[in-house]
């Protein structure tokens, strides 16, 4: 520590007066000064720059969990809490979540509507568990409503609409994004709160036209909607309210920005990992069995 101070100030002042202040030898600082790095601070010093990079390119958002999940995607050999300190020494820190619950009016379900879901928010296949809800985005020009779907298998957005008015045609487009991407009409579940745009005859009719099974949280239960929720601390957290936008376009460029070109494509790299470390296991239980 001493040595280090007396680093910082040599053009200040003489490296021996500061060396007789401190009560240290100037060999012993001429010493330290020559040794060479060892390998571990090399390597910590190379490890701080990637990480540096990925939390800048968050728009430093993210903490050292999800940056040490980027770093061993791209092959680096680190253990989380190797991050977590070398973040910690940097000054580098994510964006925390602040965990609240809000309740709002609920609709009456049209009959023989219940959960299927039961808060079981897993998936063994994509495009079998569906969840929606509607967030507000605050604007210069009002606000912008959006709704998203979410695919409960891989985490991606498979559907979203932006409308200034929360109706039921802003419900409508979003789960039509998700039918047009989904590769083949096999049987999936959509999950919603009871908010009145799902509830609607409209909303209930066009489920029943493309033969998706509807499901809905309980009476005044937000967190049986928590992957919906989840997703939307999120987007705001990491994005809408580090911004001031001017107008809904300039709101809903963002919003686009994050779900394609952050929101997804990290979803899919966790999904590749998922399934190499499935193959990796099968081929390992082939080889021993």
């Amino acid at each position: 520590m001493k040595f280090r101070m007396i680093q910082r100030c040599r053009d200040a002042f003489s490296i021996r007066l500061m060396c007789r202040c401190l009560q240290v030898s100037a060999s012993g600082y001429y010493g330290w000064a020559a040794r060479v790095p060892s390998a571990r601070t090399q390597e910590n010093a190379r490890l701080l720059t990637r990480i540096r990079q990925l939390h800048a390119d968050s728009d430093g958002v993210i903490g050292s969990p999800r940056i040490w999940e980027d770093l061993r995607y791209a092959g680096e050999r680190c253990g989380r809490h190797r991050v977590a300190r070398l973040m910690r020494r940097a000054g580098l820190r994510g964006v925390p979540q602040r965990r609240r619950w809000r309740t709002k009016p609920s609709g009456t379900p049209p009959a023989g509507i219940r959960n299927h879901l039961e808060r079981d928010f897993t998936a063994t296949a994509p495009n079998t568990k569906w969840v929606t809800d509607i967030t507000y985005v605050r604007t210069a020009e009002h606000w912008l409503y959006l709704c998203v779907v979410l695919d409960l298998y891989s985490g991606l957005v498979v559907g979203w609409s932006m409308r200034a008015r929360q109706d039921g045609q802003l419900v409508v487009q979003a789960v039509l994004m998700a039918i047009w991407q989904r590769p083949t009409r096999t049987l999936v579940i959509l999950h919603s709160d009871r908010g009145c745009q799902f509830t609607s005859d409209e909303y209930q009719q066009f489920l029943a036209a493309h033969h998706i099974t509807c499901s809905m949280s309980a009476v005044g239960s937000c967190a049986d909607n928590a992957a919906a929720e989840s997703f939307f601390g999120r987007l705001k957290r990491e994005r809408v309210n580090r911004r001031q936008y001017r107008t809904r376009a300039e709101a809903r460029a963002d919003i686009v920005d994050y779900i394609e070109r952050w929101h997804n494509p990290r979803q899919r790299r966790r999904l590749d990992q998922q399934q190499e470390g499935k193959q990796l296991l099968s081929q390992l239980s082939v080889e021993t069995g």
